[in-house]
């Protein structure tokens, strides 16, 4: 007995399927659904420190903070600052759930990750996505660092594991604290899963937006005392600081 119907004609084939740019719905040039205009005129990250990816007036530096109180991750990638029109972006993707919008991000990360392997980055053994707490999890019904982390990890095949991170605590929002307040809104805040090992792995932070860096730094610091040799981040933008713009 057949349960689906005979078909013999054309089939639907997504890969194949024409692209519009999903920010002035022209038509894309490729299969990214973003055209070669919109993706030139995003705010890409110029000049930065080596280390947290905070935008500075010149290439090849090492912003203040990082040279007095070295992160405990290693470097930071993001390929762009959190202004117009990422930061509308990644506000659709993560309080309205849009979707395509965090997936086109993910993407041009993706790329963007891909040349920096290319180039001298080391590639990471596992990528580990910043989690959420209980209640805003609840509340927003996904995890948008999860989400980006599954997209990275299918295009550039590097293993992901949602399951490694815990947040214990439900926290304040952090973008309504300044910088001094996030570290102690974050303290405890956050375990790894029982019987974890990370004897001399490389791990990879997943998160949306870097700002103060405490959530990082709090997660980082997490992981090399579990063992890590080595904590990146990677995420979509990063922030100036609090009275600067680029």
């Amino acid at each position: 007995m057949r349960c689906q119907p005979r078909y013999t004609g054309p089939v639907y084939i997504w890969s194949k399927n024409k692209q519009h740019c999903l920010l002035c719905d022209e038509a894309a040039d490729g299969s990214t659904p973003i055209c070669m205009a919109c993706e030139t005129d995003l705010p890409w990250l110029g000049d930065h420190c080596e280390c947290c990816a905070l935008p500075l007036p010149a290439a090849g530096l090492t912003c203040g903070q990082c040279l007095n109180q070295p992160p405990a991750f290693e470097r930071v990638i993001a390929p762009w600052t959190y202004s117009f029109p990422v930061d509308s972006l990644i506000t659709r993707f993560k309080h309205s759930a849009k979707w395509p919008f965090g997936h086109l991000l993910a993407e041009l990360l993706t790329q963007a990750l891909q040349h920096r392997f290319d180039d001298d980055l080391p590639r990471p053994e596992l990528l580990v996505p910043v989690p959420l707490g209980k209640r805003r999890l609840r509340q927003r019904g996904f995890n948008q660092a999860a989400m980006l982390a599954r997209w990275i990890s299918a295009s550039l095949d590097i293993p992901c594991d949602e399951r490694l991170l815990l947040r214990t605590q439900d926290t304040d929002a952090q973008q309504d604290l300044n910088a001094e307040a996030r570290k102690k809104n974050l303290r405890n805040a956050f375990a790894l899963t029982p019987k974890t090992s990370l004897k001399g792995r490389h791990l990879a932070l997943v998160d949306d937006v870097l700002t103060t860096g405490a959530t990082a730094q709090a997660l980082a610091r997490l992981l090399m005392d579990a063992g890590a040799a080595r904590v990146d981040v990677y995420c979509l933008a990063r922030t100036p600081k609090p009275g600067e713009s680029t």
